[in-house]
């Protein structure tokens, strides 16, 4: 919705872009003067009553939140709505939207009531009700998109809604990281996360020295440490439709790997990103006990999480879509990069992820862990599978948000 914004400001349109108090906006919307942001807070129910009490009372209370916070704002001609979430939202909007006459725009990343099924199973009343609520309000938008081909021909055939498809494509700011900017960032996150710090070897004072990269302050030259660890990076918003623990039996797997004595590199695992099933894992992680792996869970400011993908030797993907229909963004980001990925598979993947073409596509965690022997084996040196997928993604020359979006959405705004 970020980059929505940013591309309506730079055709000249005034926007107001509605948030959580609680999630920073990247800096270019920060000091973008036609974006005027509107905080919401998130509310906290009581914790009184059955579960489905405190849930119908939380989505009343966000409804007349959202209602009221949308009333105070100049009128729009559009209002632009990322679903899910959906409810309340997408019926809010549609009231705001008559009241208000102004035209409702869907970005469809995805259903709701799959994602809720992933908790309460299919046949769950509340499931049931979320499905009739988002396929109804659905079809009272005036305009639609949606992520996948898969997913507009779904919108078609079982909710009569017309979509177009707008495949998420990386910010311009998502690009392979220059040495001597990997080196401060390593140095930044050094402070708070153990991984990044140097080892315990005795060091020049004339140098500093992070675990991948080391400064000769004499001359001002970065270079890569030869016996460097394998930057592994994930993202996750800690959701029930991506499944850690694959990744962590195959880095259990890896381990036993370099024990064996298979010639392999440590890894350092960084798993970006907060949500409801953080603890959870990061109770598993902390009874984890490994020699050649660390873990680290690092909340990142948003102008360094594309640094540190920038950065990264590989990125690894457990999203598997409750739909089967979407596509994981951060995949996209990674790609942006220049960033080889191993994903999980489901349905649509293919859209996104040509198996052993940019990346790889594992089933479970055998074959996630012998699919991280194979591209890591003789880390950093010689010609490795990993380095052809780097080629590639290099050679592929992808669309960016801003082109992506000048030729899908924005004839959509002049044609109205």
């Amino acid at each position: 919705m970020q980059y929505h914004a940013l591309a309506l400001a730079q055709h000249g349109h005034g926007v107001t872009l509605l948030g959580f108090l609680s999630t920073k906006p990247h800096s270019d919307i920060l000091c973008n003067e036609k974006i005027h942001i509107v905080s919401i807070s998130e509310l906290k129910v009581l914790q009184v009553g059955p579960k489905i009490f405190q849930y119908i009372m939380k989505v009343i209370a966000q409804a007349i939140q959202l209602f009221y916070t949308m009333l105070k704002v100049d009128r729009p001609s559009y209002i632009l709505l990322q679903n899910p979430p959906g409810l309340p939202s997408i019926a809010v909007t549609w009231m705001v939207c008559l009241v208000r006459r102004s035209k409702l725009i869907i970005d469809w990343h995805n259903y709701g009531y799959t994602i809720m099924s992933l908790i309460h199973g299919k046949n769950h009343p509340i499931v049931q009700i979320a499905e009739w609520y988002e396929k109804l309000f659905g079809r009272l938008s005036d305009y639609n998109f949606c992520v996948t081909n898969a997913m507009k021909e779904d919108l078609q055939m079982n909710c009569n809604i017309k979509a177009i498809t707008l495949y998420d494509k990386p910010a311009s700011f998502f690009k392979e990281t220059p040495l001597e900017i990997q080196h401060k960032l390593y140095m930044k996150l050094a402070k708070d996360y153990a991984p990044f710090k140097r080892g315990t070897d005795s060091i020049h004072p004339d140098v500093e020295k992070s675990a991948f990269t080391e400064l000769d302050i004499r001359n001002g030259n970065v270079t890569q440490i030869k016996e460097r660890p394998a930057l592994l990076i994930s993202s996750t918003s800690w959701t029930e439709d991506e499944d850690f623990s694959i990744l962590l039996k195959a880095l259990e797997d890896y381990e036993e790997y370099v024990n064996d004595g298979i010639k392999l590199p440590s890894l350092v695992c960084v798993i970006t990103g907060k949500g409801p099933l953080k603890k959870h894992y990061n109770r598993l992680i902390d009874k984890m006990h490994f020699k050649h792996i660390q873990i680290c869970t690092p909340w990142l400011e948003a102008e360094d999480y594309p640094v540190l993908l920038g950065s990264a030797d590989l990125g690894v993907c457990l999203h598997k879509s409750s739909s089967g229909l979407d596509l994981p963004m951060k995949v996209v980001d990674m790609f942006g990069c220049c960033l080889p990925v191993c994903a999980v598979h489901f349905q649509c993947l293919h859209e996104l992820v040509k198996h052993d073409e940019n990346g790889l596509i594992f089933r479970d965690s055998n074959e996630l862990a012998e699919q991280l022997k194979m591209l890591l084996l003789e880390f950093p040196t010689g010609e490795s599978k990993l380095d052809m997928f780097r080629r590639n993604l290099r050679a592929s020359k992808q669309l960016r948000w801003d082109e992506s979006w000048e030729q899908t959405v924005l004839p959509v705004f002049r044609n109205n």
